[in-house]
């Protein structure tokens, strides 16, 4: 037997086709799949296999990971805001190596009064680190003695901070490990690692997009990878009225999510996608708002992923701005 997907939307859309009843039951929903299926409405999955199954494994496990840190991280600044607030104006990231290494010996701002500037500046040499001295440690030093934070509970206080440095520290390691393996994955794929030259993809979006997309070379067109992705664009008019188009926010999230991460790192570094927002947001007839340039901008790089992957082609910095289409009469209009 070959197993077969129905959309579970179809589902709920077409449970009244027979009845007209809302009615949702355990009776109910075979039927309307088997239905479904007779009609040919259904979708093969798709099964990643080879590196493209560890691909899509790893960044999900990059993804969790990610996801726990930030909670530690959450958790440890919540722990400066009650024991020790002023921390954060000596250190812009609570994470920071040389602010770490004070906290596993004296997290409180009582025991780092106790170590003193050089007992601070020792630890430091110590561990062999550099553009700390001092300087730094006495700034450490006059926030822990103006410091307005609670001093009940120090001893839970000194185990929760340690515990949450050693988690930290784990899921971090953990992390690097993913990070390496995804890059060693990355350069199985032919031409992968020719999409990190373009300015402002890094190995996170890529190993991202080939963790969702899988084999690319199952899609026949960009569309069909635009569809996948959640962008394809949806009109919404009967009649004289005109809807808004939007996209259809089908598909694959994370995918979607990617790619508008990047659409935004794009702009901000690369040349070429920054001048393409700025014709999007700035041309005379129909300019986009800066959401919708963003979007499109994604597809676009869509695009530009499926030429360099199906072909084997590099990236073209002069042929991505001469692809950008100005028809004539958005140029008479300027």
């Amino acid at each position: 037997m070959k197993p077969v997907l129905v959309n579970p939307h179809h589902v709920k859309k077409t449970k009244e086709l027979d009845d007209n009843n809302p009615t949702k039951n355990d009776r109910k929903d075979p039927k309307v799949i088997a239905g479904l299926v007779r009609e040919g409405r259904y979708m093969i999955p798709y099964l990643p296999d080879g590196v493209y199954a560890d691909l899509r494994t790893a960044p999900n496990i990059r993804f969790q990971l990610q996801a726990e840190l930030t909670r530690i991280q959450n958790r440890i600044s919540r722990w400066f805001n009650i024991y020790f607030p002023e921390y954060k104006t000596v250190y812009g990231k609570p994470d920071a190596k040389s602010g770490m290494l004070i906290l596993k010996a004296a997290p409180l701002p009582e025991d780092i009064l106790t170590l003193g500037i050089d007992g601070v500046n020792q630890i430091w040499r110590d561990a062999k680190l550099r553009a700390v001295g001092k300087a730094r440690a006495k700034t450490l030093i006059e926030a822990a003695e103006h410091s307005v934070g609670s001093k009940e509970g120090a001893v839970s206080a000194r185990m929760e901070i340690r515990m949450l440095l050693e988690d930290y520290e784990s899921r971090n390691t953990r992390l690097q490990e993913v990070m390496v393996l995804i890059e060693e994955l990355v350069r199985k794929i032919p031409m992968a690692e020719k999409l990190l030259e373009i300015k402002g993809v890094g190995i996170r979006t890529v190993s991202g997009f080939l963790a969702e997309v899988g084999d690319i070379s199952r899609f026949n067109n960009p569309k069909e990878l635009q569809k996948l992705a959640g962008l394809a664009l949806v009109e919404n008019s009967s009649g004289k009225h005109k809807g808004e188009t939007t996209i259809s926010r089908r598909g694959r999230k994370r995918l979607r999510y990617l790619l508008f991460e990047v659409a935004m790192s794009l702009v901000s570094k690369n040349q070429e996608f920054r001048e393409l927002h700025n014709y999007y947001t700035t041309r005379r007839l129909n300019p986009l708002k800066k959401m919708q340039s963003l979007m499109a901008i994604a597809a676009k790089l869509i695009r530009v992923f499926y030429a360099m992957l199906t072909k084997g082609v590099d990236y073209d910095p002069k042929k991505m701005v001469s692809d950008i289409k100005r028809p004539a009469v958005y140029l008479q209009a300027a």
